[in-house]
């Protein structure tokens, strides 16, 4: 007797659940060659609100953690996606239409990248952060603190982008709500059921499927949303409209590249500095 194939319809992933879209719609992800891969929840609005307040729920316990914990739940997350490694190149290869080498180094570049941030997330306050010199008899001490709630529209790139825009927002304490790549979204999704079997808390970490042009400009326009990261915008009048909405709450945005980015370059700090607020304070002593 014939098998037939198991159909999966992939789900949202809002905090640390896997709902479907409350709008009931769907699409189809298809390889690079228009076949049949599965079916995705097409998310809403209401979806991306509701990620919004999972994300502010996950805010205080994820950002009161200590550095040190965050970057060991970020090595386990690595971890996870080890084990996965072979998946996730299939789905690489065939979603983006590329060969098992740039796809495997691709892979492996995310799980590396994934460390690389997972290590700093215990350091990159010494680094960003200082003790200022003043005049008078006073400690004066700068820290950088988490913005808050992030909203990331993913890179093309399905999971060397994603992971290289997740990461760092994370490892400084901020809860990010994630519109995944259009084009290839499979490895977003597999990237959700790695985090919620790993250490993260639900909501840490939303991840939405579907068009970024019906989801970001409620998410760019929303209150309780405080940054904004425009990386995987390619219309510069939607990247326009977007900025302008995130001015009605002054939000952080940190704005779409002017030129393809090279996911595959070594990273910086650069990342990790973008969503973060410095906090100085006066002390004085002797007292």
């Amino acid at each position: 007797m014939t098998r037939l194939d198991v159909r999966k319809t992939h789900k949202l992933y809002i905090g640390g659940v896997f709902p479907r879209s409350e709008s009931g719609r769907t699409f189809e992800a298809v390889d690079a060659k228009g076949g049949f891969l599965a079916n995705m929840a097409l998310a809403s609005r209401k979806d991306g609100r509701d990620a919004v307040l999972a994300a502010r729920k996950a805010f205080g316990g994820w950002s009161s953690r200590t550095p040190y914990n965050r970057g060991q739940v970020l090595y386990r997350v690595a971890e996870v996606m080890e084990g996965r490694r072979d998946q996730l190149i299939e789905q690489i290869r065939s979603g983006a239409g590329v060969a098992d080498k740039p796809a495997t180094a691709s892979v492996d570049a995310a799980i590396d990248r994934v460390v690389w941030y997972a290590g700093w997330a215990d350091k990159y306050v010494q680094v960003l952060g200082n003790a200022n010199p003043v005049s008078g008899p006073y400690f004066n001490l700068s820290s950088p603190e988490p913005t808050g709630v992030v909203a990331v529209v993913a890179p093309s790139d399905p999971l060397l982008g994603l992971v290289s825009v997740i990461a760092p927002a994370i490892a400084t304490g901020n809860t990010v709500v994630v519109i995944a790549s259009e084009t290839v979204p499979v490895p977003a999704v597999t990237m959700s059921e790695i985090m919620a079997t790993s250490d993260l808390p639900g909501g840490v970490v939303n991840i939405l499927t579907g068009h970024a042009a019906e989801i970001a400009p409620w998410l760019a326009s929303h209150m309780d949303v405080n940054a904004l990261d425009l990386g995987g915008v390619e219309d510069p009048d939607l990247a326009a409209s977007l900025e302008v909405a995130a001015a009605d709450n002054l939000k952080r945005v940190l704005r779409a590249p002017t030129a393809q980015v090279d996911w595959l370059a070594e990273p910086s700090l650069a990342r990790l500095e973008a969503f973060v607020e410095t906090k100085t304070v006066w002390h004085p002593i002797g007292v």
